[in-house]
Order: structure tokens, then sequence, then C-alpha cells
């Protein structure tokens, strides 16, 4: 180990062992900027609803120069605590590969390394830091943000409190004959879906708390988002809809100060090309169509996630799906306002959301299709194996024992249930390095795949007198083309390739402007199943990846020659006359 692993490691707050709390996180974004100055960056990009910073990390020398960038951000829903962790492993791994350049991170080959070092990692570790904290100091249930700005809130609501005052919110279960749920006899404290054969007691389940606007009559409904508004996710630009349309919509796009500060940090960032957007749980990868189903997906995009699943499957076992076709909650009914939504459509990025944690698989339970069933058809039976799974292999953390409460407005109930927090929503302590490492082991392979604009000639050709004829070859080395994605091209700012040649000295470019539109290039990737190379008819595409372009100038000196766009930072060479 170098002595430059050796600092990296000193430095860890123990994200890949725990959840960090904000002040944690915060000291260990804060140890690296000040440890590697020369290859960390630490800004701010706005403030959350109670003014905790929400911190991005750039990763690689000269962060403020331009070149394809990929963006991984975690915990913008408050539970998800895992993706903290994740995103910091992230960051840490991609760290390494330049303090300690002939380490073999995550078994990359050498000369893809040198690939991912020249590719910036911007990193969000936490979108909803009020969230998370709220999360990991009371247990309390919160989707994105422990605030509520809602005027309608004369109703009868749950607002969730710690009514014992042992410090953590859990459940109240309360007898009642009409019960939906029963006591295990194996696991005496988990509740089960009742069924006709059982005989009792039955319960009816509440969150620990109270009735805010209570009749003293009519229990109103739990919902998760019944005393905290919005669901961030759903609070992006991207066919944004309003409520009813939407639940957790917010009151418009990007209103809250989290998602503003994303929307307005990516749209400042036109180099990002690839985005990570991590979640849990459930152990898939989902990607784009989020509103279509693939028949209208451009299919060499679809082969490029293609090459991303088989990466997926080796590196984190985890499968791919299409949103739109396994995971929308109704069948036919997209999402609204989502984050990767946004950042492939307006961002032109490749974007994925990982739901990390396969706890499906933790406890054997069959691949359900759509994939999104898996979160409502869980047997009885499966529920048992996840007592016995938090008993046996995560310490007992989740399933807590109920204990009598007499309840002000209730009267005599019973506070426990699943802690969620660990093991349930998010790895056990034991599994969450491995969940960092094979994250880690996907995104860096993605980053490995940004398109790589050079140079390749620039020559000077006597033209008779004092003039030469400029020769410039610009070429495409890097896996994508220039514009990322199909579906990006068109947009507006996606600017195709410009050149533009400067005369230092006694010269100067005549008969043609300095500077010319090059074109977007096409990248040496073609994805998976795309039916390149088959032995049948092996052919590959033509010189899309290259332009070669000529000036005249006159005189003697230096020419400059610069070649790029916003999507993909410059590349310069220069030729004496």
């Amino acid at each position: 180990m170098t002595a430059g692993s050796a600092r990296i490691d000193e430095l860890a707050r123990g994200f890949r062992e725990r959840y960090l709390t904000y002040a944690e996180l915060t000291e260990q974004v804060t140890r690296w900027a000040e440890a590697f100055p020369h290859l960390v960056s630490l800004t701010s990009i706005g403030t959350s609803g109670a003014g905790r910073d929400i911190w991005l990390l750039a990763i690689g020398p000269e962060p403020e120069r331009a070149r394809p960038a990929v963006w991984v951000d975690g915990n913008l829903h408050a539970g998800e605590l895992a993706g903290s962790s994740a995103a910091l492993a992230i960051a840490e791994d991609a760290l390494r590969l330049h303090v300690d350049p002939d380490a073999e991170t995550r078994d990359l080959p050498g000369h893809v390394r040198a690939l991912v070092r020249d590719v910036l990692f911007y990193v969000v570790p936490r979108i909803s830091p009020d969230g998370a904290e709220e999360v990991l100091s009371t247990g309390r249930v919160v989707r994105s943000v422990p605030r509520d700005e809602r005027p309608n809130r004369a109703h009868a609501r749950w607002i969730q409190s710690d009514m014992d005052g042992d410090g953590v919110i859990l459940h109240m279960r309360v007898r009642d004959p009409a019960g939906e749920l029963v006591e295990s006899e194996e696991f005496p404290g988990l509740l089960l879906p009742r069924r006709i054969e059982d005989q009792g007691p039955y319960y009816k389940l509440y969150p620990e708390g109270y009735i805010e606007n209570f009749d003293g009559r009519h229990i109103p409904d739990p919902g998760m988002t019944a005393d905290n508004d919005p669901d961030l996710n759903r609070n992006f630009p991207w066919a944004w809809r309003p409520e009813p349309l939407q639940a957790g919509a917010g009151p418009y796009p990007a209103s809250e100060p989290e998602s503003r500060a994303v929307v307005e940090a990516a749209v400042a960032r036109p180099h990002i090309f690839a985005w990570l957007n991590l979640h849990t749980f459930g152990g898939v990868h989902i990607r784009p169509l989020g509103d279509r189903p693939d028949s209208k997906m451009d299919q060499g995009d679809l082969a490029v996630f293609r090459q991303l699943e088989a990466w997926a499957k080796t590196y984190t076992g985890y499968p791919m799906v299409s949103g739109y076709e396994e995971f929308t909650y109704r069948p036919e009914t997209p999402l609204h306002g989502d984050l990767t939504d946004f950042a492939f459509h307006q961002r032109g990025c490749i974007a994925l959301v990982t739901e990390l944690w396969d706890l499906f698989a933790r406890l054997g339970v069959e691949r359900k299709k759509p994939f999104v069933h898996h979160y409502t058809h869980l047997t009885r039976e499966e529920m048992v194996r996840l007592a016995r799974f938090d008993a046996e292999q995560n310490a007992g953390r989740a399933l807590v024992p109920w204990r009598p409460f007499s309840h002000p407005q209730l009267g005599e109930v019973e506070i426990g249930g699943f802690d969620t927090r660990v093991g349930v929503v998010n790895p056990s302590y034991e599994a969450l390095p491995g969940v960092c490492a094979g994250q880690s082991s996907l995104w860096l392979r993605v980053a490995a795949m940004a398109p790589k604009v050079v140079i390749r000639r620039l020559e000077a050709a006597p033209a008779g007198g004092d003039a030469h004829v400029i020769t410039m070859t610009v070429e495409n080395h890097g896996y994508l083309p220039t514009h990322i994605t199909a579906e990006a091209k068109d947009l507006p700012w996606n600017e195709p390739l410009w050149a533009e040649l400067t005369a230092e000295g006694e010269c100067e470019v005549v008969g043609e402007a300095p500077r010319r539109e090059v074109g977007h290039l096409e990248g040496w990737g073609t994805g998976l199943q795309s039916g390149t190379g088959v032995p049948y008819f092996q052919r590959t595409r033509g010189g899309g990846a290259a332009r070669t372009l000529e000036w005249t100038v006159r005189g003697r000196g230096r020419i400059r020659a610069r070649v790029g766009s916003c999507r993909v930072g410059t590349a310069e060479a220069t030729v004496e006359l």
C-alpha cells in the first residue's frame, strides 16, 4: 500500500460500515478536501430548508476545467441512507485512482484506470440532509424532507411523535376485531396479514404519534407524507405534474431548495454525461425510458444500456429494468417529476436509478415481473423469513418488541414493531461494504465510457511564398459519441464540436474564418446486441468518429488550435510556421 492509499484509509469516517450523521458526513468530505486540495474541491450547491449545506465534491485535478464528468447522488429520499454511503465509496475510489494510480482499484485494467482519471467526478452524497438527520435521530418515517408547508392542514391527520419518550418513533398497534393484521405464531411481535383461518387477536397498526384535528371518533388513514411534504423525486422539471395527478409533486417544479440546488448545479455543468441516482431498496437498476415502452426508445441508446446491464449483473448482482415497463406503480401510468428523467431527457445523460440492497434475494424471494411487484406481493412466509433474517443476520436491529402505553387519544396501545432503518430499507451494517464495492465497480466502468476528443494531427504544409495550409484531424477516441445519447442530440444547449485557430506572432488566417463548426463525432462503442460484429455480416461504421479541416495561413509564427464544446471540454495543439 502506498502512502497515498494509507492516508485515504486514515481519513475514512466509517461510511462503508454504518450510516453517517450530517456532522460526520461533513467531516468526511472536508477531510478529503483539506488533505488533497489539488484533487478534491468541496462546494455547497445550496442549503436545505433547515439551513444545512448540500455538499458537492468535485474529484479530479483542475476541477474548474470542463471535461467529461459523471454525477453521483444519494439520499434524495430521507430514509434511504445507504445512498450516501455508496456515493462516498465511489468518491473515495475515484480519489484513490489519482492518489495511487498503480493500485488495482475495483479490478480495472491499467488503461481503463487511465481513462477514468481523465473524467471528473461530481458527488452529492446527501441531497436531503434534513430528512436523513431526522430519520437517523428519531426513526420517523420521512419521504424526503421533514417539513410541511401545505396550507390545507385543517383535516384530521397523523403527526409522528415519540410518544413514550424512548428516543425512537416506531408504530402503535391496537387490538380491534376489525383489524387487518395478526401476530405470527413463529415470531412473536411480527404482524402478518390476517387470513380467514386466523383466530386473533387482531390488530390495527398506526404510526407512533397523535392525530391532529381529531374529532374523538374517526381515525384517519395513515400516509407516508401525512406530516411531511413533498417528495423531492416528484419535484423535478421533466414532465412535472401537480397533485392530484402526481402525489408529492410540490407546488411547482423545483419549488424545494434541495431539488432546485440540484437543477441549478446540473445546468451549470453541461459536461456531465452520466448520472447515478442512489436509492434503497430492492436490488435493481432502473433505466429509461420512464414514460414509454422500449419500442419507442432509440435502439442505439438501448444497446448502450444493455452494456450497463451486463456490468451491473457482474458487479452488483442486480437486474436492470425499464422504468416504464417494470417500475410504474400503476400500469402505463408514468411517474412525473423524477430526477433521472430530468437527467436523461433534459440534461442528456446516461441515467440510472439504483435501488441498493437486495433484501428480496436475501430472503429467497423469487424474481417477479414486473419488478415493482416485489414491494407489494410479499407472502406471509416471506415476512417470516424477514424476521428470521433480522434475528440471525441483522443482530435483531429491525424487529422491536411491543410494550404497553396509554395513549391520550386511543387509550391502551402497544408501541414497537419494525424499525426499518437498518436491515430492511437499508443494508445491514454487515452487508454494507459489499453493497458499496459493487456500485463503485459499476460506476467506474461507466466513467470509462466518456467521449475523448483529441487533435490527432496538426500540420502546416508550404503553399507558396509565406503561405501554409494548416491541416487538422479531430477524432473521438471514446466509447460514447460527443452528443452522448441519441435522445440528447437535438437539445439546443448540446452544441456540436467547434474548431478554432489562433495566430501568434507575424501570421494570420486568411480566406476562411478561424472558427468553424466540426459537428458531433461518433464513439467506438455500440453497446450490446446492436448487431455489430456478427460473423455473418461483420462490418463497422465509416469515418464518423473523425473530421479533417484545412485553413490557409500567411506569415511566420505559431498557430494554436483548439477544438471542443461545452459538452466535452477542449483539446489543444500548436504548430510552428
